[in-house]
């Protein structure tokens, strides 16, 4: 199997290295100065499992053109505000590439990229939660993950060989995944959970440096804002006609939370998890929270704008999750 991965920061470069530690032949297409240092001396993931050094089967290019060959697969890894730059750019790789996918947090990659390459059929739907982030150049740090990480599904409902080979391909690696015939909707719960935990983290926690998503959870008033945002976004994903699953535990408390009728108890939950995650020595921020942290414009109008939309679409009052959006949007204002 030959993967060219466009966008290789993070998350990219932890995918990419873990699949060529099994043999999968990697292309990462990524900052000149990150590609030549992979070149140079191979590529360092550290975090939760442990220390890689991978030098074999993987290679850093600075442009799509640089990419040599005819690959099986190309993920689509860059921030959701890239994207635009990101396939313009790399128009090189489309007769040279069986099939699209892509690993952002959003519910319109999956058209960009039928969009982009011209046929819907060459793309497949994806999802994951991993946590990747880049250090320095040729080093990247794997910080998150869950029980199921991934899931791969055609977007007509149905699993595919495909879906079943790549999804085969991330268990390999140490990425356990699941090919599914419900895609649609773990993306929709995907961005259900990723909104909840990043509106929840800007809008409570960007004012310390110190402070990660867990610390939030310990506090009350945190809790119970975390409650509000979640009901808010989980009357959106109900309402297209989706029952929470959980797809991402044991992080996601989406299932509960719906399931759990009386505030109190909801909150109780949330306090519960706090603490869980603080037993088990878990420390991050979320992706928007590190955004803000660095100084970057954050994905909140692929995040969060989505079920706003959807919200007025259905008649839906959403007004915790709409105060976010303002809050974060002036934060955005000021950022590069």
């Amino acid at each position: 199997m030959r993967v060219v991965v466009l966008g290789a920061g993070g998350l990219g470069s932890v995918i990419g290295g873990y699949l060529a530690q099994t043999g999968v032949d990697v292309t990462l297409i990524c900052r000149p100065a990150h590609a030549e240092a992979i070149n140079k001396n191979g590529l360092h993931i550290s975090g939760l499992r442990g220390d890689h050094q991978i030098t074999e089967n993987i290679c850093g290019v600075a442009t799509a053109d640089e990419a040599e060959g005819h690959f099986d697969y190309m993920i689509l890894a860059v921030k959701s505000k890239d994207t635009a730059a990101a396939l313009a750019g790399a128009t090189s790789l489309i007769d040279r590439t069986d099939v699209f996918f892509s690993v952002q947090n959003n519910i319109v990659k999956e058209g960009d990229l039928a969009k982009w390459c011209g046929d819907p059929a060459k793309v497949l739907g994806a999802s994951t939660i991993e946590g990747g982030a880049l250090l320095e150049p040729g080093k990247v740090k794997n910080h998150m993950t869950v029980d199921c990480t991934a899931y791969f599904g055609e977007l007509d409902g149905t699993i595919s060989p495909r879906a079943e080979e790549m999804a085969a391909a991330f268990n390999k690696a140490g990425l356990v995944a699941k090919a599914v015939d419900c895609i649609q909707q773990v993306l929709w719960e995907k961005l259900t959970q990723i909104g909840n935990a990043s509106t929840f983290a800007v809008s409570t926690l960007a004012g310390n440096t110190e402070l990660d998503f867990v610390d939030g959870l310990l506090v009350r008033e945190g809790a119970e804002h975390y409650v509000a945002i979640a009901r808010e976004l989980l009357s959106v994903y109900t309402a297209q006609g989706y029952e929470p699953q959980n797809f991402y535990a044991p992080i996601s408390r989406l299932k509960q939370i719906y399931e759990i009728k009386d505030n109190e108890e909801a909150v109780q939950t949330m306090l519960g998890m706090g603490k869980q995650l603080q037993e088990r020595g878990y420390k991050g921020t979320t992706s928007m929270h590190d955004d803000v942290l660095r100084g970057r414009k954050t994905e909140v109008d692929f995040i969060i704008k989505p079920f706003i939309e959807k919200a007025a679409e259905l008649g839906l009052e959403v007004p915790t999750i709409t105060a976010c959006y303002r809050i974060i949007k002036v934060l955005d204002n000021y950022l590069n």
